[in-house]
């Protein structure tokens, strides 16, 4: 429960493939964890094609948001905050799923631009980082799009992008496993993509350290580690090499589905969108000559409860 000398906080961060949630303490002008959970419920399936949310998804997200109001309950959280990003962007029905999960949680879903997603992303991944490692790119891999910021103790310069793990792999990716032409030409959209970045943040190759965030930069260290369970303490600041990335990708790419879910450290349902991440995140470390990733587990979920925490 809380006491008079902390806060208790709740942000909900509902992306195309995930839902996550994070209940946290003020605690001595920081924040301390109570509970994390996430669900992968893949809210922008085929939103790109109709242009619009399907049944299911909105079924499987809605479900997923009784059991957090549940929690939220349990854990008595008197504020709450949650953000929908790039699927939401994209939905025309998005009003619909905004309803649904206002009714469940007493809270409506907040619209995030993608510039907003990367400050918040930023502050999320270097809260715990030396300011003299920097400057930082932050790159947010995600389902639908992928944000890009750049800094020191602030956002300088954040750029948001049309690519992610499930946008990358309904538009390219067809084959189990995909062609090396498939591959090709999805890497190939990428570097279109990373072109726009470097015309919007001519430093980004001349960052310090570049700090990986999301579900396929953590799956592509749990696999590096081969990790049976997940494991936080292990992936948060592990450092990834460039040709461990390489070498995940590799392996990944070549292997039918029914096979690359028997990677250890692989959840079974981002099996099938963790090459388009991959495609993304090997792209990026080519480009801009990246020796190794910094891999954060604080992200745009933190940086969203440090705002509601009055951190900010």
């Amino acid at each position: 429960m809380s006491s008079p000398s902390m806060s208790r906080v709740a942000a909900i961060d509902c992306g195309t493939n995930s839902i996550r949630l994070l209940i946290a303490d003020k605690v001595d002008g920081g924040l301390q964890d109570v509970h994390r959970e996430m669900r992968i419920v893949r809210l922008g399936q085929g939103v790109d094609a109709t242009g619009q949310f399907a049944p299911d998804a909105l079924a499987r997200t809605k479900a997923a948001l009784v059991d957090y109001a549940e929690l939220l309950r349990s854990f008595t959280v008197p504020k709450v905050r949650m953000v929908a990003t790039s699927a939401a962007r994209d939905a025309a029905n998005r009003d619909e799923f905004f309803d649904a999960a206002e009714a469940v949680l007493g809270v409506r879903p907040e619209l995030l631009s993608g510039l907003e997603e990367g400050r918040l992303s930023f502050r999320g991944a270097t809260s715990e980082l030396d300011p003299a490692s920097g400057p930082f790119l932050v790159f947010d891999i995600g389902a639908g799009s992928t944000e890009i910021s750049y800094g020191t103790t602030e956002v300088e310069a954040t750029i948001s992008t049309d690519m992610g793990c499930v946008r990358i792999t309904e538009a390219w990716l067809h084959g189990d496993p995909p062609t090396a032409e498939e591959l090709s030409q999805a890497i190939s959209i990428i570097e279109i993509h990373l072109d726009d970045v470097l015309r919007e943040i001519p430093d980004a190759p001349d960052a310090a350290t570049f700090v990986g965030l999301a579900g396929t930069v953590s799956a592509t260290a749990a696999v590096e580690l081969g990790l049976a369970t997940y494991d936080r303490d292990r992936i948060h600041h592990f450092r990834l090499t460039k040709p461990a990335v390489e070498d995940v990708f590799r392996t990944l790419a070549t292997e039918a589905l029914a096979d690359r879910i028997h990677n250890p450290g692989l959840e079974r349902e981002r099996a099938d969108v963790i090459v388009g991440g991959l495609c993304v995140l090997v792209s990026i470390m080519r480009r801009f000559h990246f020796r190794e990733c910094l891999v954060s587990e604080s992200d745009i979920l933190d940086g969203l409860a440090m705002s509601i925490a009055g951190d900010a």
